[in-house]
């Protein structure tokens, strides 16, 4: 099968580096995109959502990713966003209570940047907690 060059890298780490035949990523308004080789020239805002790689080899790497952006070019992808976490590096506990504070502070007057602001994290930690249940881990 036809591969491509992928490198992803988050804030604190390269999560991935190497070929893949696949990609399929939560990109801003259009939901879940698909990339194979040879892809046309793209670049992309990316949302938090679900992240799947399938690498040269045809194993598939599930992830939760941050916003960020995403590149496609000369049968090359680049990712850089905010966090790549796979589900069992997903600490439950702590997205739970990060949802429960965000439900909290939607009960509250704010501000309007305040509310967008408030309802993106509270869908950061849905996503996450998603991602960690759909595997069981």
């Amino acid at each position: 099968m036809n591969t491509f060059k992928l490198k992803v890298v988050a804030s604190n780490k390269v999560f991935f580096d190497g070929d893949c035949q696949s990609l399929v990523i939560p990109v801003a308004d259009e939901g879940l995109c698909g990339f194979l080789a040879n892809h046309e020239n793209t670049v992309a805002p990316i949302e938090f959502g679900e992240m799947k790689i399938t690498d040269a080899s045809g194993k598939v790497i599930e992830a939760f990713v941050g916003s960020g952006f995403l590149e496609f070019f000369a049968n090359e992808a680049h990712i850089v966003c905010i966090s790549v976490e796979l589900p069992e590096e997903i600490d439950a506990r702590r997205a739970e209570e990060a949802k429960e504070r965000a439900e909290e502070q939607l009960r509250q007057e704010h501000s309007i940047y305040e509310y967008y602001e408030t309802q993106a994290n509270l869908a950061r930690a849905m996503e996450r907690l998603k991602v960690k249940n759909r595997h069981n881990i």
